[in-house]
């Protein structure tokens, strides 16, 4: 009776459990949902609601990329644990206030790429809940000024805010007035024009500020100081100046890329700014005393304070980074460089550069620039005192210039570091690039070289060289001497050379040859530890050897040649050593068909379209042949074995009788027994 009882009271329990089975209540409404004790991510799995059934005990909640409407309080009970929310790029338009009244120790909710603006006043309302949240995205809401302001007026313990991406015009000035513990604001990709003042008043914690990709044009009595990192790229600014306080700006990185700046920005004189960024501006010049273009009018009034000429710049003394490329310079200052004690990479590319500048400097003039990149400018000829004031430099780049080496004497006429006796042309019309003793990385790609002058890298250090897109580039012998230890990186790539004269390179590791008209690879290789080899793209047919330098190759790329179909024994020996051909499917061959060239890829090609040679033929028809002619006696032998043919006697067995010669007269010698018969 006791078990048939407990049998009926299990079937009827039975439906209700598996009710609570099937029930979502119970289960996150997702299977694909990723679970652990404390977090759970359900991104992108096709949620429209908050999913129920998990547990209380979670800390970090990932909804993003679904399709979720709406936060309500009935769907989100029992998560007093959370402290991340993510729900961006969902469809959210509501958030009720019993929903964020269940999260107490919310920290961190992100809701980018939603529809927060349908319903700003209400939700506005219910983040007055959030007394504890420190992160909170907000971007991408086509909010305006006065709902994202209404969305943070009561969020006290702000520390990072992200309003990218909206719709908002200017800042108003008490934005910011219950968030005084902001570090982190992200403004940018908006459409700000104006920032009203005191806007950041309150805001004496804030250490990166955002507003890239907006409309401002001017940038006056900036008195940040607590701001480490300040970005104002891709706006319209003319005039950017700091007010000279009695506190020390704090400010490290600065970027006023992309902007109609005219001359260099107005820094105070005390600061620490390690990195700045000038690119892609309209400055003309950095000496003092330049006019401003005539063509620029600025219709401000902070403008009246300042002399029409460009005013003597703050003491850049932490400066490391500084990039002025793309702007209008034509002359390359060195004076104005000169108090930049700790720049280590200067960028003039993409500028108007015909010379450059020394002034009054002195000969002592050294300037600590380890990186200098000068591509894309009108430089013709860089002196000799240009290289020595440069005595740290590591890295150069002068592509897209007109520069032409000049020629070294030889390793022992190249000691005398100042003297001009070593270049074959007069000084003003080439460059010497030998005795840099610490330059280790050289491009001059696209300067029109036409001919690489004998030892003109001599006693300069070379890792790496690029003497790309140089149309009929000639090198003769000698053009890359005293480099044979150092170089382990070389590209003549675009050159369109019919042959290339290469000593030998004991470090090369890669090399570029690309894009030329090559028949065959430079005699040097062969001591060369290649690595990576470039060949695309010129005339070569075959390879030959390659035993020299494939047990340390690694790739190599090889169509754009008329490879032959019957002499690829090179690339079966470059394949069994295990070198990559990423390039292989493209690669064609040629083979002669009926008198006609053919070309077909080298993965498709089979071996038996290549005829054997007519001297093996006919080896091979002479060896047929004489097999023929030996078969042939040996089957008369066989014929004529009954006759016991002299010449075919003892054919039948492996041993042969010998008899003993005896005289005339005398009968046959005995025959001996067969311990005497002799094996052959």
């Amino acid at each position: 009776m006791l078990w048939a009882a407990r049998g009926w009271f299990l079937l009827w329990l039975l439906p209700s459990i598996l009710r609570a089975r099937a029930s979502p209540e119970s289960r996150p409404s997702s299977p694909l949902c990723q679970q652990s004790p404390t977090k759970v991510s359900c991104k992108g799995v096709g949620l429209q609601k908050f999913p129920k059934g998990l547990d209380q005990g979670i800390k970090y909640l990932e909804l993003s990329n679904n399709f979720i409407q709406n936060l309500s309080g009935s769907n989100m009970p029992g998560f007093g644990q959370l402290e991340y929310l993510d729900v961006c790029s969902n469809q959210l338009e509501s958030v009720s206030a019993a929903a964020l009244a269940e999260l107490p120790r919310l920290r961190s909710l992100l809701l980018g790429s939603n529809h927060l603006d349908r319903n700003y006043l209400a939700n506005g309302e219910a983040f007055h809940l959030l007394r504890n949240i420190e992160v909170l995205d907000l971007s991408v809401n086509n909010l305006e000024s006065h709902m994202a302001s209404w969305y943070i007026s009561n969020l006290t313990s702000l520390r990072v805010l992200d309003l990218s991406g909206n719709t908002m015009t200017k800042l108003l000035a008490g934005t910011f007035r219950n968030s005084p513990r902001l570090r982190q604001l992200d403004l940018s990709n908006n459409y700000i024009m104006e920032i009203q003042e005191g806007a950041f008043e309150p805001l004496e914690e804030l250490e990166v500020l955002n507003l890239a990709l907006n409309s401002l044009h001017c940038i006056s009595g900036f008195s940040l100081t607590q701001l480490r990192v300040l970005n104002l790229s891709h706006n319209a600014l003319e005039l950017f100046s700091e007010e000279e306080g009695a506190e020390p700006y704090l400010l490290r990185v600065l970027d006023l890329s992309h902007n109609r700046l005219l001359y260099f920005p107005e820094l105070p004189r005390a600061h620490d700014l390690t990195h700045l960024n000038l690119s892609n501006n309209l400055i003309a010049s950095l000496l003092p005393g330049s006019p401003h273009p005539r063509e620029f009018v600025l219709p401000y009034k902070e403008m009246q304070r300042f002399n029409r000429t460009v005013r003597p710049v703050a003491a850049l003394t932490h400066v490391a980074d500084l990039d002025l490329s793309n702007n209008r310079l034509e002359l390359f200052p060195f004076s104005f460089f000169h108090g930049l004690g700790s720049l280590h990479s200067l960028s003039l590319a993409r500028n108007c550069l015909q010379d450059v500048a020394r002034e009054s400097v002195t000969n002592g003039t050294e300037l600590s620039v380890r990186s200098l990149d000068l591509h894309s400018n009108a430089l013709r000829v860089l002196p000799r005192w240009f290289f020595d004031s440069l005595p740290h430099l590591e890295s150069m780049d002068l592509g897209s210039n007109c520069l032409q080496p000049c020629e070294s004497q030889g390793s022992d006429q190249g000691r005398d570091l100042g003297g001009d006796s070593h270049t074959s042309a007069p000084r003003d019309t080439c460059t010497p690039f030998y005795n840099v003793p610490r330059l280790k990385h050289l491009s001059l790609s696209k300067n029109n070289i036409s001919r690489l002058q004998p030892h003109a890298f001599n006693r300069t250090p070379l890792l790496s060289l690029d003497l790309s897109g140089n149309r009929d580039l000639s090198m003769p012998t000698g053009a890359l001497a005293g480099l044979e230890l150092s170089l382990q990186e070389l590209s003549l790539r675009d050159n369109q050379m019919d042959e290339a004269a290469l000593p030998c390179l004991g470090a090369l590791r890669v090399l570029d040859l690309s894009g030329n008209h090559l028949r065959l690879l430079p005699t040097g290789l062969s001591c060369s530890p290649l690595e990576s080899l470039d060949i695309r793209n010129n005339n070569l047919q075959a390879l030959g050897t390659v035993r020299s330098w494939s047990h340390s190759l690694r790739a190599v790329s090889m169509a754009g040649n008329p490879w032959s179909c019957c002499s690829l024994g090179w690339l079966d020996a470059l394949r069994a050593a295990g070198v990559t051909v990423p390039d292989l499917r493209q690669a064609r061959c040629v083979f002669q068909e009926r008198g006609r060239s053919v070309s077909a890829r080298i993965t498709d090609t089979p071996r038996w379209i290549c005829p054997q040679p007519k001297d093996t033929a006919s080896l091979a028809l002479l060896l047929a042949l004489i097999g023929i002619s030996l078969l042939g006696a040996w089957a008369f032998c066989l014929l004529r074995k009954g006759r016991k043919a002299p010449g075919c006697a003892g054919l039948e067995s492996n041993r042969v009788g010998v008899s003993q010669p005896h005289p005339k007269g005398q009968g046959p010698a005995e025959e001996r027994p067969p311990d005497s018969i002799t094996k052959v």
